[in-house]
Formats: structure tokens, C-alpha cells, sequence
């Protein structure tokens, strides 16, 4: 049964994390691991052998290494009936496991029954060097082989030992001793590792017309239709109407145009075919007109790659990128983002095209992780997202594939405009998960944040600039058109780091681009809705204080109020001036109040504390539903119960519906008109002021004369069935 946890438990909190790197004044170090913590380790690199005896009848050697550092021991593949090996092969030990104080390199010749002793090389761990980047690295030596009892024998190993730390260059490519268990295909899974989203263009088909078609059946009129390969069907084919598709680089698929007409209800006959090459067609970077092409008198289109767009395969609301496709239409960047990240089973982060994967950490509740790195940053208005999950891909995933699925166990978002520039953010978040059973707390990540800008002029200009590619608003998508963009982007991303080595999986990448953020939930409507009431809430908060000062609530207060008002009706060139000077005191005065880090995931604002179990249940189904018939009824009943009735009565005024009252409103229209012509507006401005801000002796509990006669208008509820 899922614990309850308090509200509390949900919090940020500042971490203190012993950095790699410090910062002196106005500046920091120059670090490439200045983030996070220095993790230390000693790194053997096995380069190649000579000279080696023949160990067998035959004169043969077959040799590997073995590099042994007290219970933890790693192999370098072996080479048949070969006295000169090359290996290349680099191994790296942590530190912190180090249980012994000497390490051995071990030649060895592989045989059927037992391996062969060859001769090894000991080094005293005291006497080994340290290197730290940007120091170059540690040359390769050729050592004498020694047999068990210390004495030289024939052959020698090229090696280089040293203690590094993770940010050196052969940490990626080392066989670590946290792995020792894992097979060797198994090991590149659980390795830090960057993946690339290729690169999206919209495609942008027009069909113009067919001509020539030449139907089986001269007898009837032929109903024709275009299909369009791979996703779109479009059912009239003169007719100018643009189909959009999703392609990535580097176009190697063709795009197929069937004309086909229905002979039948499910019978179609080919008319004829157009295979078109994506690297054949145009790039358009504007919404200038592109050429149109003609293919055998058949066919009449108008095609082009769209350069001019982002192809949005993340919500909009927390994108990563808004750069458009053409790289020709890049601005330069205005900064650097970087990230270290401390803890948890492994991470995976996206921010515009780049996505990191950290290391897994195997059998470790508190896994340390301690890994930077960086992005280049387009626009502060961009989100990264880091998400954490249990890697399942160890434990025979090939054959169960839903229990190969890495489960998730939390996310992370950061907008960069929340983060203050050239400053080390170092905070720790609650890893939350919304499951069946309700908001459940999956642990702690944290996480050290920096986004360092190189000028601040850019910076502040970019806030004046479109937030979409302008193509986005000389030329709009609908939204249903960009809801199917957006799910083929996705399938396509997913496809393609799907095939890369090690993949990152389905799951993982449909989870970390919020690939159902579209469907629609009552636990979300509400969280918007509340959203809305808190945007209005100031306007409230006034209307309320201004009702307060009508009926003289605090006199003092009200009396200040008449005097304000009568210097503005005389000078009412100040009245924009004060209202900008009291917004400028107001954020003064909230300046203390600031938030002093990112904000996190808010269990409150996403109404995950509270929801009712059937509306989990709701939000948690699959689509089409899966729930029986009575309790979808129930569903909807409940959504029948929560709808709004909204009552529109302000074009009832001018509609006649009501003649009487249309006939009052006119000429009161008429009067006023004349009444405001002939009278100072000051007077007006002052009397309209005075009355409202009359004293409570002086009003009516009942409505006023202009609030009974607008609740007296008909609505248009009154024909809704």
C-alpha cells in the first residue's frame, strides 16, 4: 500500500555538493567537470605486446591480459598464434572500491584445459601519477614481463597506469569495474552516452490536378482520389489543397503519390504511380510560391521541403528548441548551458537536438553518477528535461518485452529564463510519479545547473523576437495539423535513437517528449482551470478592495481614495503615469520576495494530491477506452455535472428579441449622447466617481436600476435544447 507522504516531503531543497570546480572573483575555473564532484580512478591502458614466447606444442601463443586490482579483475580480448598483439584496450578502477595496494597486469595464453602463465607487471598503487585535464595524456611505456618470482623473462607490454577522474578522455571508452558482472554486450548499456535527434523538416505536398487518367471502366465517372505515402490519405484530387508530412535528414526515403479511383465500397483501382526522391525536392526558406512540377502529363504538383518551420516534437509549452530547420536561418547562440548531475539509477536529459545519457549505476539505492555536461542555448525561453529510470535492458529484455521496458521513476524540468545567469545553481528535486494508486515519491535528484551568457544585449534582444520561426505566423499550421505533425515527429525521433548502440528506448524518449500531454484528463482540466482563477485572482483582489473603499470599510483609507481621484479628473495627463510608477513600486516590492532557485514540479498546482481515485483511473485508461460501459455513463455523467452554464446576454441589447427592452436601451443611448455632449467631461468623471465611492448610508441593498434591467435580457439558453 503506497505510504502517505506530507506535503513537505514535496519541497525543493538547496544542496551542498563538494564541487570539482570553484569560482574565484568575476570569474570560474576552467574545468570541464567544474560542476560536480571529482570522482577518482585508476585507469590501466593495455596498448599492445612483443615479443612473447610460444607457450604451446605447436609454437604457437594465443595471448590476452588480464588486469587484476584486488577481488576486481578485467580481460583484454585474445588473438590466436600471435606474439604481437594490439589491444588498445583501456580499464579504469574506482577509487573509492580500491581494496588493495598493488596492481597486476597478467599476460596470459589461452588454452582448452587451463591458461598459461606468460608473465605479468606489478605497480605499487603509491607510486602511480595522477593526471587531471587539460594535462595531456600519460605516454604509454614498454615494460619487461616478470614471472612469479619477480624475474625477467621474455616479452614486453606497452602500458600507461594513472589516476584520473571522470573527466578524463578515456573514461567513456574504459571497461569500469562496476561491470565486471555484466557480459560483454550488456556492458555499452550501462555507459554514459550523447544521441543526436535527427534532423525534421515539414514536407508540404499540393496537389494541383491529374490529367490523362484512363480508367478500366470508360462506362461510369471514375471517383478519384490521391494516397500519398506513408500517412495521409487525401480524397480529392483537383483541388489544391496542401498535405504536410514530417521527413529527417538525410532523406533517403522516396514519397509515393498513388491516383487511384474506387471501383467499390473496398476496392480500389491504380490509375498510376509518382515516386519522388526527397533529395530531388526543393527547400523553401520563405513563403514565397515554389515551382510546380509535372510528372508524365499525369500529376500536377507542387512540392517542397519547408525550411522556414520548427518541427515541434515537444509540447510548446516546455520546448527545448525553436530553431527553425534551415541551418542557413539559425541565429548565433547566446550562451552555454551546463548541467552535473549527482544522483539516482540512470538519467537522461534532452535539451534541443542533443540528448546525454548517464551511466547505470548497478545494485545502488544511492547511486552517485557525477557527470557534467553542456549544451549551446538559442533562446532562454527553452525547457531541458531530465528524466531518471530503472535500466531493464540487463535482465533478458530480447525476450519479454514488456518486462524490458525501463520504468520510470521521476522527471525534472528547468526553463532557463528562471535561472540567473553565471550563477551555480546546486539544488536537489523530488523525483514525483503519478501512478494508478495516486502521487508517490520516487527519491531525490540532484542536480548542479549553470547557463552562462555571452552577451547580455543579445540576451535581452531575444526577448523582443517571435517565439516560433516566422513562417509559423506568415504562414500558420492548424492545430490538428500540428497534433499530426507532431505524433509522426515523435514515431520518427523514437524510431531512429530506437536503432542507435545501445538504443535509447521507446519508453524513454516518448516519455521524456510528454507524447500524451494531448489527451485530455478532469485532474488536468482542473489544474487549469484553477490556473485561469489565479491569473484573475489580482483582478479579483482589486475589485474587492475597491468594493471595500465604496462602503467605506476603513474611512481613512476611502477619504485618500477621494482625493487621489480628484487630482487624476483634474490632471488627468498623470493617470497613465501612476498606473505605470504603482506597477514599478509594486515589483520593487516583490523583489525580496523572489524565488531564490527554479521552481520544481508543484503537486498543489497539478491537483496530484487530492484526485479522486476514478479520475486516476480516468486518466490512466488507454484511448479508445477500456473501461466498461457503465463506467464510462458514470464519466460522463460526472463531466454533464462539472460544465459551466454560461449565460450571454450582452447581444441581446441590440437584437430586438426583446423590443421593449432594445427600444429603452436605444433611447437611453440617445439621451446619454446628448446629455455627454453638453456636459465637461470632468463633471461626468467626477459625478460617475462620487457616486460610486458613496457612502453606505446612501446605497440600496437592492440591485441598481442598470444591473436589474441587463438581468432582465433574454439569453440564447432559452432556445437550447
Amino acid at each position: 500500500m503506497m505510504q502517505k507522504v506530507s506535503r513537505g516531503e514535496f519541497s525543493q531543497k538547496e544542496n551542498s555538493p563538494l564541487l570539482g570546480g570553484y569560482w574565484t572573483t568575476g570569474d570560474k575555473s576552467s574545468s570541464t567537470h567544474d560542476l560536480v564532484e571529482r570522482m577518482q580512478y585508476l585507469y590501466v591502458r593495455v596498448v599492445k605486446a612483443k615479443d612473447l614466447p610460444s607457450m604451446d606444442i605447436t609454437g604457437s601463443c594465443d595471448p590476452y591480459v588480464e588486469v587484476k586490482l584486488g577481488n576486481y579483475k578485467g580481460t583484454t580480448r585474445h588473438f590466436e598464434k600471435k606474439t604481437n598483439p594490439e589491444y588498445n584496450q583501456v580499464f579504469a578502477f574506482s577509487k573509492d572500491r580500491i581494496q588493495a595496494t598493488t596492481v597486476e597486469v597478467v599476460v596470459k595464453d589461452k588454452d582448452l584445459i587451463k591458461d598459461d602463465f606468460v608473465g605479468k607487471v606489478t605497480f605499487d598503487l603509491n607510486d602511480v601519477p595522477k593526471r587531471v585535464p587539460p594535462d595531456s595524456p600519460l605516454a604509454p611505456q614498454w615494460y619487461r614481463l616478470e614471472n612469479q618470482k619477480g624475474e625477467k623473462v621474455k616479452g614486453e607490454i606497452m602500458l600507461a597506469v594513472w589516476i584520473g577522474t571522470q573527466a578524463d578522455e578515456a573514461f567513456t571508452e574504459a571497461w569500469h569495474s562496476d561491470a565486471a558482472n555484466i557480459p560483454g554486450d550488456g556492458v555499452g548499456k550501462i555507459r554514459p552516452k550523447v544521441y543526436l535527434s535527427p534532423k525534421l523538416w515539414y514536407l508540404r505536398v499540393n496537389v494541383i490536378e491529374a490529367q490523362d487518367l484512363q480508367p478500366k471502366d470508360k462506362g461510369r465517372f471514375p471517383e478519384l482520389f490521391v494516397r500519398a505515402t506513408p500517412h495521409v490519405k487525401n480524397v480529392n484530387p483537383l483541388w489544391n489543397e496542401d498535405v504536410m508530412f514530417v521527413v529527417a535528414e538525410p532523406f533517403e526515403e522516396h514519397l509515393v503519390l498513388t491516383v487511384e479511383d474506387r471501383v467499390e465500397a473496398n476496392k480500389e483501382e491504380v490509375l498510376g504511380k509518382a515516386m519522388i526522391h526527397l533529395q530531388s525536392v526543393d527547400k523553401r526558406m520563405d513563403n514565397k510560391p515554389k515551382k510546380e512540377t509535372k510528372f508524365s502529363s499525369r500529376i500536377h504538383l507542387r512540392i517542397c521541403l519547408e525550411g522556414g518551420y520548427h518541427v515541434l516534437d515537444e509540447s510548446t509549452h516546455y520546448s527545448s528548441d525553436f530553431r527553425p530547420s534551415a541551418r542557413q536561418l539559425w541565429k548565433p547562440s547566446i550562451g552555454v548551458l551546463e548541467l552535473g548531475i549527482f544522483t539516482d539509477a540512470y538519467c537522461v536529459a534532452k535539451y534541443g537536438q542533443k540528448w546525454v545519457r548517464t551511466s547505470t549505476i548497478l545494485s545502488s539505492f544511492s547511486p552517485k553518477w557525477n557527470e557534467q555536461y553542456h549544451w549551446e542555448v538559442y533562446d532562454p525561453s527553452t525547457v531541458i528535461t531530465i528524466g531518471v529510470f530503472d535500466n531493464s535492458q540487463l535482465q533478458g529484455g530480447d525476450d519479454n518485452k514488456e518486462a524490458a521496458k525501463d520504468l520510470k521513476i521521476g522527471k525534472v524540468r528547468i526553463r532557463l529564463s528562471t535561472l540567473e545567469a553565471n550563477r551555480v545553481h546546486k539544488h536537489s528535486y523530488q523525483l514525483l510519479i503519478l501512478q494508478p494508486t495516486g502521487l508517490k515519491k520516487m527519491g531525490e535528484l540532484q542536480l548542479v545547473v549553470r547557463f552562462a551568457y555571452s552577451s547580455l544585449v543579445n540576451l535581452m534582444y531575444i526577448y523582443s523576437q517571435p517565439l516560433l520561426p516566422k513562417m509559423h505566423y506568415l504562414h500558420p499550421l492548424s492545430v490538428t495539423q500540428l497534433d499530426t505533425l507532431r505524433h509522426q515527429a515523435t514515431h520518427i525521433v523514437s524510431t531512429r535513437l530506437g536503432r542507435a548502440e545501445p538504443p535509447l528506448r521507446k519508453e524513454v524518449v516518448e516519455y521524456m517528449l510528454d507524447v500524451d500531454s494531448h489527451m485530455w484528463s478532469m485532474r488536468k482540466s482542473k489544474a487549469n482551470f484553477f490556473r485561469i482563477m489565479g491569473v484573475l485572482g489580482g483582478l479579483i483582489a482589486v475589485a474587492r478592495w475597491f468594493n471595500q473603499v465604496c462602503h467605506w470599510k476603513n474611512p481613512l483609507t476611502t477619504v485618500l481614495i477621494h482625493i487621489l481621484f480628484f487630482i487624476l479628473v483634474m490632471y488627468p495627463e498623470l493617470i497613465l503615469p501612476t498606473i505605470f510608477l504603482y506597477l514599478s513600486m509594486v515589483g520593487i516590492y516583490y523583489f525580496r520576495f523572489k524565488p531564490r532557485h527554479p521552481p520544481q514540479m508543484d503537486v498543489r498546482l497539478s491537483h496530484a494530491e487530492s484526485v479522486h481515485p476514478d479520475e486516476l483511473d480516468e486518466e490512466f485508461d488507454s484511448f479508445p477506452v477500456s473501461r466498461p460501459p457503465e463506467i464510462v455513463r458514470s464519466r460522463y455523467d460526472r463531466l454533464r455535472s462539472i460544465s459551466g452554464k454560461i449565460q450571454t446576454r450582452v447581444h441581446a441589447l441590440l437584437s430586438w428579441r426583446d423590443p421593449r427592452a432594445t427600444s429603452l436601451f436605444l433611447t437611453f443611448c440617445l439621451i446619454a449622447s446628448v446629455f455627454l455632449y453638453v456636459t465637461p467631461f470632468t463633471v461626468v468623471v467626477s459625478f460617475l466617481g462620487l457616486y460610486s465611492l458613496r457612502h453606505p448610508r446612501f446605497r440600496s441593498k437592492l440591485p441598481s436600476p442598470l444591473l436589474s434591467f441587463f438581468r432582465r435580457l433574454p439569453a440564447r439558453t432559452d432556445s437550447m435544447l
